[in-house]
């Protein structure tokens, strides 16, 4: 496990388009080899690694793919959540998603990436939104 967020796009606000990923679960001490088995299935290299102590976590993400390792207890909570999206500016998609009807979950909060918030969508599709900005290390 890495001690300091690693990433190779510190910054998500040029994105054209988000990046949608789907979300596995990794019991403890199984992240390497998750990000090995999603680097081999889609011909890619890990792209983000981060502790999150905040939440008892470690993630990962590797392609289409969203790796968060932690407990069964920890992650539970987080199971609920059908994908996250990486876009280029948090406020714009709050303000589409209020506008469209979307219920506001979990309000926007700092994280290590950057920022992020949780919607359920009108359908009943629970997304996290996540913009992504450099921490002081990564500039």
């Amino acid at each position: 496990m890495t001690d300091q967020l690693w990433r190779r796009e510190p910054d998500s606000s040029t994105r054209t388009t988000p990046r949608p990923y789907v979300r596995a679960f990794v019991p403890p001490g199984g992240l390497d080899d998750a990000i090995a088995f999603y680097e081999e299935l889609q011909g890619v290299e890990v792209d983000l690694r981060t502790p999150y102590p905040e939440k008892g976590l470690s993630i990962a993400t590797v392609g289409a793919f969203l790796l968060v390792e932690g407990v069964e207890e920890v992650v539970e909570p987080f199971r609920a959540t059908h994908g996250t999206l990486l876009v280029a500016d948090l406020d714009v998609y709050e303000e589409r998603l209020v506008a469209r009807g979307a219920e506001i979950l979990d309000a926007r909060i700092d994280v290590p990436t950057g920022a992020g918030l949780t919607a359920r969508h009108p359908d009943g599709t629970i997304v996290e939104y996540v913009h992504h900005r450099p921490q002081p290390h990564e500039v």
